[in-house]
């Protein structure tokens, strides 16, 4: 049966409203926290223009103002929109929207992070299969070696996660640094890598997403997206648009994809 014209995902309304990413809103639909026009809901259910959605009771509105950040993140900063979490980042950036965050760092992580209200994209950026690249500049106990930048560059096997990492580019800074290009995003993946190697991370500092750089945005400072830097994210991602949802073993995939770094 075919859908009507006008109805949307209720997980892509949500989304969209700024409320949180499609990801998020799909739990909060497992876990039936959403309803529609007082019913509850389930996957894949869709809605018309002028139905009522809720989470938690709480009224899911049209969100005409979308917001795109570039947070230099400090460590000690939590990426959870949980408010509960003390030194979460949501309560970090204070800002007057309702807005979260583009993947994550781990707390003794630093530097970029992009935050938005714009759930569409994040869904889009995050998704599995995108490759996007990310760039780090990662700081050691040893002295980085030959050895030690060709097998981190030819792929790491992650018993622990199953899996072995993508080859990447990596290259020597100095002495004890090392810039690393990532396309992958499994749970505290450089950090990992690097204890395989046994190698322990000192300090780790995301520096580019995509077409976004860090510069030199100060630490613990945030700035809006250029128009520039928009278009060319979006144009990014935009074959993103009608990718079709992942199988069950990327699923669980994406789930150690959504890890810290």
């Amino acid at each position: 049966m075919s859908n009507h014209p006008d109805s949307i995902r209720i997980n892509k309304a949500i989304s969209d409203s700024g409320f949180c990413s499609r990801r998020k809103a799909d739990t909060f639909i497992e876990e039936g926290r959403v309803t529609l026009n007082g019913t509850k809901v389930t996957l894949g259910d869709r809605a018309m223009p002028d139905d009522e959605i809720r989470v938690d009771g709480k009224l899911i509105t049209e969100n005409d103002t979308l917001v795109y950040i570039a947070l230099n993140k400090p460590v000690g900063i939590t990426c959870t929109t949980d408010r509960r979490v003390e030194g979460n980042v949501v309560d970090f950036i204070n800002h007057k929207e309702r807005i979260f965050h583009v993947g994550r760092l781990d707390k003794p992580s630093e530097g970029l992070l992009l935050m938005t209200n714009d759930g569409d994209i994040v869904n889009k950026i995050l998704r599995a299969g995108n490759e996007h690249e990310k760039e780090y500049i990662v700081k050691v106990d040893r002295p980085v070696t030959d050895d030690f930048i060709k097998k981190m560059s030819q792929g790491v096997p992650l018993h622990e996660l199953e899996v072995t990492t993508k080859p990447c580019v990596v290259e020597r800074v100095s002495r004890f640094v090392f810039r690393i290009i990532l396309v992958q995003g499994l749970n505290r993946q450089i950090r990992r890598m690097c204890e395989y190697l046994e190698y322990e991370v000192v300090e780790l500092k995301r520096v580019r997403i995509m077409n976004i750089q860090l510069g030199d945005l100060p630490t613990g400072s945030w700035r809006n997206l250029t128009t520039k830097e928009l278009q060319g994210l979006q144009d990014a991602v935009s074959k993103s648009d009608n990718a079709p949802q992942a199988k069950r073993t990327d699923r669980t995939q994406g789930r150690r994809r959504r890890g810290r770094d």
